[in-house]
């Protein structure tokens, strides 16, 4: 009688290889917080959002599935540039988070609203609520501009830490007041007298 298999010699497949996906994205503990970091697979980076819990973690990848792709994958070796500059930044030794934002995940409103920030409000620099919505050509939308900054889904890369209320403190912040005070902290220890 003969061995029926004999010849049955298939290929090892191995582990299984991933496809490419639309989003990568990995979960970062951080100084300040735990953070969800998203990128397309161009490398922008979409969110760099805090992310405390599974509950945000959830909110935060739904959002990104209904409005960028459904393909997302957490997948940390491609999200590597972007922490690498998220750690230059945390670290003092950049003075922004140096990647490609993505605004997919913002409002037309948000948008107006980052980019003045951007534009107008530097390394170190601070301004109010007030300030900022004047600024962009919306007198008198201070708690609207708020609004928008709490939904920022790039903070830090888009630094919106750097918007207080006029009336003094830190104000409100999506990784609290402590991670708020942190990152005006940092900033303001590199920019003192003497720093470049």
């Amino acid at each position: 009688m003969t061995d029926p298999f004999a010849t049955f010699d298939p290929p090892l497949a191995g582990p299984p290889v991933l496809g490419p996906t639309d989003v990568s994205y990995v979960l970062e503990d951080t100084e300040v917080g735990r953070l969800l970091v998203a990128v397309r697979d161009d490398g922008r980076v979409v969110t760099c959002a805090y992310a405390p819990d599974p509950a945000s973690e959830d909110r935060w990848l739904h959002r990104i599935a209904a409005s960028v792709s459904p393909r997302v994958l957490r997948h940390p070796a491609s999200t590597d540039a972007a922490r690498r500059a998220l750690a230059a930044y945390l670290s003092g030794a950049a003075r922004s988070v140096g990647v490609r934002p993505d605004l997919a995940l913002t409002s037309a409103f948000q948008r107006e609203v980052l980019a003045g920030l951007a534009a107008r409000v530097g390394y170190g620099e601070r301004t109010t609520y007030a300030g900022l919505a004047a600024a962009v050509d919306h007198p008198g939308a201070a708690r609207a501009v708020g609004t928008a900054l709490a939904g920022n889904p790039l903070c830090l890369v888009l630094p919106c830490h750097r918007v207080v209320p006029a009336a003094g403190g830190v104000g409100g912040y999506a990784g609290g007041p402590a991670a708020k005070e942190h990152l005006l902290a940092l900033e303001a220890a590199h920019t003192g007298p003497g720093r470049r």
